[in-house]
């Protein structure tokens, strides 16, 4: 496993941008798939978006796309969810997951390492 730590998180107007940032601690990092989720109270954890290894290749969901964008930086062991003109639906506690499957997963089961979560808080 790899032990992450999110960052970025905050309280932001509609409209606004925001970066998220998710440092791991492996020298393994390079090998995993990336992915950030979210989640409200009494809701399921949600995909948000993800990336393979390489950093080439990123999926998003319907809800985000185009909005957000996901990106790594191996050589930093770090990943970053730049996320513009937010909306109070995305208000949520976001999460950084790594997956043993490089390509990365859209499906929480496939994440074995969490980070502790950052509160992201959209005002309308």
């Amino acid at each position: 496993q790899v032990q992450l730590v999110e960052s970025g998180g905050g309280l932001v107007q509609a409209g606004d941008s925001l970066r998220l940032s998710c440092t791991a601690s492996s020298r393994l990092f390079s090998s995993y798939g990336m992915g950030w989720f979210r989640q409200t109270p009494g809701k399921e954890r949600e995909f948000v978006a993800a990336v393979d290894f390489s950093g080439r290749n990123t999926g998003y969901a319907d809800s985000v796309k185009g909005r957000f964008t996901i990106s790594r930086d191996n050589a930093a062991y770090t990943v970053a969810l730049q996320m513009n003109g937010l909306k109070p639906e995305d208000t949520a506690v976001y999460y950084c997951g790594a997956t043993r499957y490089s390509k990365g997963s859209r499906n929480l089961a496939d994440c074995g390492s969490w980070g502790q979560g950052t509160q992201v808080t959209v005002s309308s």
